[in-house]
């Protein structure tokens, strides 16, 4: 039983993994990559500051009609204007002051034809779109539109996007560098059914046999993140007393699930009060925070943080480290909240960086554990996360094709972070970065380059060889060691150029730091034992 336990967990965390590859595994490339992944001349003039999303949702019909209002400052002077809707959806028109223009369609891209445009001008278009989305297969790794019933029989509705993109389900300028600075979403469905999207709700309109609900989203938000929920809800609400101010939390279950929800649920309060001390304030308090149940796992939505993990600890019931540490958590409720901070408030610019996003977050589940269980369990636990690193090809994937690394992305991200915490030696100093991390990139879009920057400045250590060799490889760093003669011996194999990490070790029991590089080097000792910090993501070899 308990071989089998373990291979049954090796092979969810292997799953995890492997559901997080979202695209191509080869290296070949097609126009419509480059159109969806690239910042294209028809995207850089203009900057996003507002989107009206309005739209009819007809279950029975797996159909969604409706507009999306755009308005967006001039950069510069350009006529052509690039906005994304997968198949088989289509915009049916666009108009602009009234005026109906030409649109030209390549793929997913549809090209609006405009009258000029002056700098600094803003202006505003309103596409009409239509269609039968996308059918999510796998959600939410292969996502799309879920067009499920609850047990009573109830439509049970929700979107997921991440990387397949946004407009696979609505129009808008699908690359993550331009957020929208604000946004009011407002969706129609049959009476008797709620909707709940991201934000603040302002109002629901009765309209005989539909309701539409108007949610308005005050801070930037990313294309993915934004979301539609419908289905037979109850509400309840706390208001949690945080770093900035009381904070409202609102729960929305299906009407059966009220009473499991409210003990259940009671792991997001303390979510934000380890995250909170961890990352620095929540950074959407004007939106609240939602937790909105869902018929698939889960996902990150901003203010509006989807869940779906049946009402179990851990990962739908099972422990990802298989130390006993993932089963003190909903895994759930920790991580796709804590990509509040690190995806939400944090946002890459190019898919190719999700690393940001995971590796930050699975870093953060461990980080939950430090809050409450201590340092030791939150080691155990990120520790027993490598089971599941497969190191198949590198974190980082190619820019500007809309191409995501390696699954590795969380655990080895993870790892990663965990070892530079050893480094810093200074767990206050290491929260103080981290803090500081949302602070400087507060509601940005940013590149691996700007976190690497960062990180390097605030410990005062060139960190380039770290991260290209954690980041952009797969290999992991083996220290080669011999004792002979009461001499030890070692060295760095596998390993980037001027890789040299320190690294603590044990030596004859007491703890040291040995200075390990491409070269041999000597120390001398009195005994035989030795051995290394586990803390430190390498592999040991004696030889």
């Amino acid at each position: 039983m308990i071989k089998k336990h373990i291979a049954f967990t090796f092979l969810l965390v292997s799953t995890l993994i492997a559901n997080a590859q979202l695209f191509k595994k080869n290296n070949t490339f097609t126009r419509q990559d480059t159109l969806r992944g690239s910042i294209t001349p028809e995207r850089e003039w203009w900057d996003l500051t507002y989107y009206h999303l309005d739209i009819e949702v007809k279950p029975e019909e797996k159909f969604i009609a409706g507009t999306n209002t755009i308005q967006y400052k001039v950069l510069k002077p350009h006529q052509v204007m690039q906005i994304d809707l997968q198949e088989p959806m289509k915009i049916t028109k666009v108009t602009q002051n009234g005026k109906e223009r030409a649109i030209k369609r390549e793929g997913n891209a549809f090209f609006i034809m405009l009258d000029e445009q002056n700098t600094d001008d803003i202006n505003s278009v309103v596409v009409h779109y239509e269609g039968h989305p996308r059918e999510a297969k796998r959600a939410p790794w292969d996502g799309g539109l879920s067009w499920k019933k609850d047990e009573n029989g109830n439509h049970f509705i929700a979107t997921s996007c991440q990387g397949l993109g946004a407009s696979v389900w609505w129009p808008n300028k699908d690359h993550m560098y331009d957020e929208v600075d604000s946004m009011l979403i407002s969706v129609t469905n049959p009476k008797g059914l709620t909707n709940v999207s991201n934000g603040r709700l302002r109002k629901v309109d009765d309209l005989g046999d539909k309701v539409k609900s108007h949610w308005f989203v005050s801070n930037p938000i990313n294309n993915y993140g934004v979301n539609i929920n419908i289905a037979d809800y109850v509400n309840f609400s706390e208001v949690y007393d945080g770093e900035k101010g009381p904070l409202d939390m609102d729960y929305w279950v299906l009407s059966y699930n009220l009473e499991k929800a409210k003990e259940h649920f009671k792991d997001a309060p303390k979510m934000m009060k380890a995250f909170e001390h961890w990352f620095g304030p929540y950074p959407f308090y004007e939106d609240s925070f939602k937790l909105v149940e869902v018929p698939y796992l889960g996902m990150e939505h901003q203010s509006s943080v989807t869940y779906g993990n049946q009402y179990k600890k851990g990962y739908s019931g099972y422990d990802l480290s298989r130390t006993g540490w993932g089963l003190k958590f909903d895994f759930i409720i920790i991580h796709e909240a804590g990509h509040e901070w690190f995806a939400n408030n944090i946002t890459y610019k190019d898919i190719a960086d999700m690393w940001v996003h995971e590796g930050f977050t699975a870093y953060s589940e461990n980080l939950f554990l430090d809050y409450y269980y201590g340092k030791e369990a939150s080691a155990e636990y990120v520790i027993g996360t490598r089971n599941g690193i497969q190191n198949d090809k590198p974190i980082i994937g190619y820019y500007d094709v809309n191409n995501e690394g390696s699954g590795d992305m969380y655990y080895k991200g993870a790892n990663m972070l965990h070892t530079l915490r050893q480094l810093v030696e200074d767990d206050e100093k290491w929260r103080e970065i981290l803090r500081g991390l949302n602070t400087e990139f507060y509601h940005q879009t940013v590149t691996t380059k700007q976190i690497e920057d960062y990180i390097s400045q605030q410990t005062k250590k060139d960190l380039t060889a770290f991260f290209n060799q954690y980041l952009r490889t797969t290999q992991i760093p083996t220290l080669e060691y011999k004792i002979e003669n009461n001499q030890l011996k070692f060295r760095y194999t596998n390993i980037v150029d001027d890789f040299d990490m320190p690294i603590e070790v044990e030596i004859d029991g007491k703890h040291e730091w040995i200075f390990p590089s491409s070269e041999w080097k000597t120390k001398s000792i009195k005994g035989e034992d030795f051995s290394v910090d586990k803390d430190f993501y390498i592999y040991s070899k004696k030889v």
